[in-house]
């Protein structure tokens, strides 16, 4: 085979993609970013030793971070950056070693061999994809385990990216990612050790979230009910994807005056919430719908379009957008151009997607109307009362979690269905593009509260588990599973995977997952998380409505 992955939901046959990534990374792309992994375990050995002799590597911490970051699902197609990647890694690893030599400074235990791999040339780091990359690790539950926490310390990277570009940082989240990193890389470590290591994940996973929520609120304010335009303007326009604020705010004010207005597309939808960028008269609204759609959409935009983050996907050959998108941060694609990163302090300079945009024709309207959203957890303790009242009348019968991602395959219009048929006395909680499966339709509210709250993007996930353990306070609950809420959560990729692990990490059970569960996940592994904590796949909507409310 020439690749192997299976970080994603999408993974070929349900068992992983072997030719080529269905989220269309090619299969040279795939190996640079398991060589690039593999030099990061490396560079992990050194900085954790380093930082055990009282030596700490700022620049390590946010190349370690970035880097992965980069690897996520539908980040970054370019095989120049990877390359790049690598050999900066390399040298960066290189030096520390030397550095801790002169010191008499050395690693515990023995070396993994990423951390004395030698290669200087893109053919020698595509060989050694062969035995850097997943299948690398035989004993198929120790893989699934190992996998498992990587895909958890990738989410927890872009969270902590996010938040480190607002000027929030937390040092223990980078001593864990890189000694997670070199945990996967030991093999004297037990099965129960990793399964503990896992729960470890998940609660730095809640310390991640909770980081990246100050830090979008102590810059852009707590999120509000917001009625948010999805029809189009008459003036041309910039649509913005992915899911970083910092990047959202310097392009607002970039475009303030210029005659260019700014739209929101997919998981930026919830930065229409935030009461900073209300003030932006050219900050029009949203445009189109989940991320997948976005090969037709971004026909009709008319104008360029910049992805911040992950989200990305190929355009086909007969794409006509393609000298129209712009990529910054980790997302990449050969061809695209790439707006420079900020240096610490700067600002990104947008003036050539300006000028572009400048050029284009206004947006072609394919929708009208508003949705409504903002319901993150400041402004649900501010409903608190209503809620509870409404909790204790009956009104509401039962809260369902329907956080995560949404994807491009068939059997998801199984959340469209399911949150059709709920019963009307339900409330859906929601954060992340699976909301597109239903944020639009006419589910209507009960006693004023909408039936669908919003709290934001899949990074904001953490809102949906801070009203979960309010609740439990004050209904005086030992235990949050005795809350009237349900977990039937979509996942995609590996922020869904850290988000997953957070909840478990908190106590929650009984959750669902769908709509298949992860191809990384050996039989035993799924074994232990469905003894141990109740996770369940999906099966039909009326099933499973069925099933929940009993």
């Amino acid at each position: 085979m020439s690749m192997f992955c299976f970080q994603c939901q999408e993974a070929a046959k349900g068992t992983g993609c072997t030719i080529k990534g269905v989220c269309g990374k090619t299969g040279d792309v795939a190996g640079l970013q398991d060589v690039l992994m593999f030099v990061l375990k490396g560079i992990s050995v050194y900085t954790t030793a380093a930082r055990k002799a009282g030596i700490e590597k700022p620049e390590m911490n946010k190349f370690i971070v970035d880097s992965m970051f980069a690897t996520i699902t539908n980040a970054n197609f370019d095989r120049d950056v990877f390359v790049k990647l690598i050999q900066e890694g390399l040298e960066m690893r290189n030096k520390l070693r030397l550095e801790l030599e002169k010191e008499g400074i050395s690693p515990e235990g023995p070396l993994h061999e990423s951390a004395t791999w030698q290669a200087f040339t893109p053919d020698e780091f595509e060989r050694k994809a062969q035995t850097a990359g997943v299948l690398a690790t035989e004993n198929e539950d120790v893989r699934s385990l190992r996998e498992l926490i990587i895909y958890g310390v990738k989410g927890m990277a872009a969270y902590t990216e996010h938040a480190w570009n607002l000027d929030h940082e937390d040092p223990e989240l980078y001593i864990f990612m890189q000694e997670a990193l070199v945990a996967t890389t030991r093999d004297d470590l037990t099965v129960d050790e990793l399964v503990a290591l896992v729960l470890e994940t998940g609660k730095y996973g809640v310390t991640a979230m909770a980081l990246l929520d100050k830090a979008n609120t102590s810059a852009y304010g707590n999120p509000e009910i917001t009625n948010v335009n999805i029809g189009a303007g008459n003036n041309p326009g910039i649509l913005i994807s992915g899911h970083d604020l910092k990047d959202m705010q310097e392009l607002l004010e970039q475009t303030e005056g210029t005659g260019v207005d700014v739209y929101t597309h997919s998981e930026m939808l919830p930065a229409n919430y935030y009461p900073a960028f209300k003030k932006y008269k050219h900050f029009v609204g949203n445009y189109g719908n989940s991320w997948w759609k976005q090969k037709e959409e971004f026909e009709t935009f008319n104008g360029p379009i910049l992805f911040t983050t992950n989200c990305l996907v190929p355009p086909s050959s007969k794409a006509t957008y393609g000298d129209r998108v712009y990529t910054t941060g980790a997302a990449g694609f050969p061809g695209f151009k790439h707006i420079a990163g900020r240096e610490k302090g700067g600002k990104k300079d947008f003036g050539e997607i300006i000028e572009h945009a400048k050029k284009c024709g206004a947006p072609v309207e394919i929708e009208k109307g508003e949705i409504v959203g903002g319901f993150a957890h400041a402004q649900v303790f501010a409903l608190a009362d209503k809620v509870v009242d409404a909790v204790k009348s009956g009104a509401i019968r039962k809260f369902f979690v329907m956080a995560g991602c949404d994807g491009r395959m068939k059997n998801r219009e199984y959340y469209t269905e399911f949150a059709e048929k709920l019963p009307k006395d339900t409330v859906i909680l929601t954060a992340g593009c699976a909301k597109y499966r239903y944020n639009k339709l006419p589910l209507g509210d009960i006693g004023g509260i909408p039936r669908v709250l919003d709290a934001g993007q899949c990074n904001d996930s953490y809102s949906l588990a801070v009203v979960a353990m309010k609740l439990k306070e004050i209904f005086e609950l030992n235990d949050i599973n005795e809350l009237p809420i349900a977990y039937n959560i979509a996942w995609y990729e590996q922020k869904a995977v850290i988000v997953l692990l957070a909840l478990l990490y908190l106590g929650v059970k009984n959750i669902h997952l769908g709509p298949t569960l992860p191809a990384f996940l050996s039989p035993n592994v799924a074994k232990v998380l469905v003894e141990q904590f109740g996770i369940g796949g999906i099966t039909t909507p009326d099933e499973d409505i069925k099933m929940f409310l009993n």
